[in-house]
């Protein structure tokens, strides 16, 4: 990998990015108990979007693998691939909900202070 003359980022920080697509579909299913073919099923119900490689190999970030890993407790419980995709994805605009209320909240009361 080849960082920009000048830059500050290192080799080392992308381990730290949640977002850097790291992990191969083998591996990333391995991580989080899964099969391929599960990963395939959350992709193709657009609960992750993993990123390809140049040869065409999905590549999958820590934090899409703590998504799908969410869905594959649901689907462990008996709920179907879809309908686990659709609660993740309400349950994660829930938490931006009540972040985003919290966070005017705050706004609010320094305003009023």
């Amino acid at each position: 990998m080849h960082f920009p003359q000048g830059s500050s980022e290192t080799p080392t920080d992308r381990f730290e990015d949640d977002d850097y697509p790291a992990y191969t579909m083998g591996r990333a299913a391995e991580m989080i108990g899964a099969t391929p073919a599960f990963l395939r099923a959350v992709g193709e119900a657009g609960l992750i979007t993993p990123l390809r490689s140049e040869g065409g190999h999905r590549r999958y970030s820590r934090g899409q693998l703590r998504v799908a890993a969410r869905a594959r407790e649901l689907v462990d419980q008996g709920t179907p691939v879809e309908a686990a995709c659709r609660i993740v994805t309400l349950e994660d605009r829930l938490d931006e909900a009540l972040r985003l209320n919290a966070e005017l909240l705050r706004s609010t009361a320094t305003q009023d202070a």
